[in-house]
């Protein structure tokens, strides 16, 4: 996957308005959770984004969800591993988070991505959050996917 694709996974579009359950499409949890993403740096084996704390994302003690972190943490590492020739985004085999702080409503947080190992069929990422304003670390996460190779036949 070539970077301009990478970035339109990641910044892709925002979900469609509905009005039930029942309504939503196949990728409406991906963009719900990625709307408002903005990709700042892309290398290969590397990936920085950056998401101002919108109040969708937010639990009931108004910070940031941990399911929305996870899913940034799953999300933005994927696409890490694109930048390093994985043909697909995989299955999850391993995700461990630590939650360190908490982002409130309008917080800036960057996500930055690194590739730790890449090899046929298993991939390797690290993705910390960051408060932008401090540099303070709000989690860190280690994801190990199953990277399938596409069939030759």
């Amino acid at each position: 996957m070539n970077s301009s694709s990478v970035k339109k996974l990641l910044e892709g579009n925002p979900p469609p308005k509905i009005d039930s359950i029942d309504e939503l499409s196949d990728g409406f949890f991906n963009s719900f959770i990625m709307e408002g993403l903005h990709v700042d740096l892309m290398e290969p084996g590397r990936v920085i984004c950056s998401l101002t704390v919108p109040r969708r994302l937010l639990n009931t003690a108004n910070f940031l969800h941990g399911g929305a972190i996870a899913s940034l943490i799953d999300l933005v590492g994927s696409a890490a591993l694109h930048t390093v020739g994985a043909a697909s985004s995989g299955s999850s085999l391993e995700i461990n988070i630590s939650y360190m702080d908490s982002a409130f409503e309008n917080d800036e947080v960057e996500i930055e991505a690194k590739v730790l190992r890449m090899g046929k069929a298993i991939g390797v990422v690290t993705v910390e959050l960051r408060k932008k304003k401090t540099g303070k670390i709000m989690a860190q996460g280690r994801h190990t996917k199953y990277l399938p190779f596409p069939s030759k036949l």
